[in-house]
């Protein structure tokens, strides 16, 4: 009796499956300082415990991206291990902030398939929870991921495609408990600029740009104990590159992000998000912003705040993000349309 796993394919995949993903990881300070070493995040509530405290927080959680991360890494030996691509996301929302010394699993139900016209692949959607030690939800998304046949005489499956909403509503965001932002210092924050300096339609060029390095990816996708085959093995894909972690751009891009948004503290919803094109080592990453929406919420002091977040390839124009034809252009990497909180 065989003792490894070769991963689930297409074929695997029934609905309403629900698959609870090993391992348990206690998240600590440890991956605060290598999620900050990796990418040049600075937003300050996830920098400093005092800032966060005076923000109404008991401390300062572990970043919001960081905590996607190890949620998402559980998932890919049965959801992505043989992916040919991840695809894009939905219905993402923050639901508890993730502290230092919680521990986290997850969970996904299987809820769309449809076999490909090829017949030699699939796209399989899944909703994932991040689970905390007292079984809250910390974390629910919705990904869909194109995933090779092993056996290519496997019978279709009935195509179910999920009815997904294409924005979350502001009235559903989660706010975390005891967030206030009434005496914000916007000066350790670093820059002045609030909730009312930004108006829907605007189109913000974060400027910086950072160079994708091989060992940076690596150890990212190895912190986040994301084992899919073309992320580690050369030999997987036809080029011999190894592809880039759709999350270590979109954790790049919001950290160069920064520069412009400095006051987008805390990502509480994913509304979609596409990988348009692979990234590879040695491409220098920019990144631009769109506003897209602007909502008031409950919360003392607090403002949401629509964002799209477009990571292109060096040189791209600003703004520029879909040819004539619908398509995305070829220098654009990442389309990602999420909520953030920020100071009124």
């Amino acid at each position: 009796m065989a003792k490894t796993n070769p991963g689930r394919f297409f074929e695997d995949y029934k609905i309403g499956d629900v698959i609870a993903h090993a391992v348990p990881r206690t998240v600590g300070e440890g991956e605060r300082a290598l999620y900050h070493a990796l990418y040049p995040a600075r937003h300050a509530l996830y920098s400093s415990d005092e800032f966060a405290r005076d923000s109404g927080l008991p401390e300062s959680p572990l970043d919001d991206l960081a905590a996607f991360h190890v949620v998402f890494g559980k998932t890919v030996p049965d959801v992505s291990l043989n992916a040919v691509a991840n695809l894009g996301y939905a219905e993402g929302k923050w639901l508890k902030p993730v502290f230092a010394g919680d521990t986290l699993r997850s969970t996904s139900e299987v809820i769309g398939l449809k076999e490909n016209s090829n017949g030699k692949s699939g796209v399989v959607y899944v909703r994932t929870r991040g689970w905390n030690q007292l079984d809250e939800v910390v974390l629910d998304y919705v990904r869909w991921v194109m995933v090779r046949k092993n056996d290519l005489g496997a019978p279709a499956p009935e195509t179910v495609i999920p009815d997904l909403k294409k924005v979350i509503p502001a009235g559903e965001l989660v706010i975390p408990e005891g967030l206030d932002f009434s005496n914000y210092d916007f000066v350790q924050a670093g820059e002045p600029h609030r909730w009312g300096d930004y108006e829907v339609g605007e189109i913000i060029d974060h400027v910086d740009g950072v160079t994708i390095e091989e060992a940076e990816h690596m150890i990212a996708t190895r912190l986040w104990q994301n084992t899919a085959k073309v992320h580690f093995d050369a030999t997987f894909r036809p080029d011999g590159q190894r592809l880039i972690y759709g999350g270590h751009v979109i954790s790049m891009a919001r950290a160069l992000s920064f520069n412009g948004l400095a006051n987008a503290q805390m990502i509480v919803g994913l509304n979609g998000g596409a990988h348009a094109n692979p990234c590879f080592s040695g491409l220098t990453v920019k990144a631009w912003s769109e506003v897209l929406d602007k909502a008031e919420t409950t919360a003392p002091g607090v403002g949401a705040i629509r964002l799209r977040l477009v990571a292109v390839k060096a040189g791209a124009e600003p703004g520029q993000l879909k040819g004539e034809d619908g398509k995305y252009l070829p220098d654009v990497l990442l389309d990602l349309d999420y909520w953030a909180l920020m100071p009124m």
